[in-house]
């Protein structure tokens, strides 16, 4: 068995967590963080999740432009996963282009009400992105 990796959805105000099974082959939402705006006390708390699911790396979304260049959210999100490296953990970045629209077109489509929708979105996003990077690197 493989450990597993954690997906994340790095945003200003909240981030959206993701896990996989162990086997890595499918990509479920588990939470949506929000922020305390003490980066600190940030990254500690996913270092203790990193550690409690025992996971190799996190999967990073990357938020590009339509034209695939990096613009200031990309800064943004660069900048924490330099933390989370500095904490000694373990990143990859994925294309995360239209992740949120998909999530939100998937809610939908599954009939989750508009309330519920804004709670879970960011994890459902999440989800997202990690199923795209295993699907995009299974053997």
């Amino acid at each position: 068995m493989q450990q597993r990796l954690i997906g994340l959805d790095i945003g200003d105000r909240r981030i959206g967590v993701a896990v996989c099974d162990m086997l890595r082959v499918a990509a479920s939402p588990k939470e949506v963080y929000t922020r305390t705006g003490d980066d600190s006390a940030d990254i500690k708390y996913f270092v203790e999740l990193f550690k409690s699911l025992n996971a190799e790396y996190f999967v990073i979304g990357m938020p590009l432009n339509m034209d695939g260049s990096r613009g200031f959210q990309s800064e943004k999100v660069l900048e924490f996963a330099k933390k989370l490296q500095d904490a000694g953990l373990k990143t990859v970045f994925i294309d995360e282009r239209l992740s949120t629209k998909s999530a939100e077109r998937a809610m939908i489509e599954g009939n989750v009400r508009r309330d519920k929708r804004k709670k879970s979105i960011d994890s459902v996003a999440a989800a997202l992105i990690l199923q795209n990077y295993l699907d995009s690197n299974t053997r």
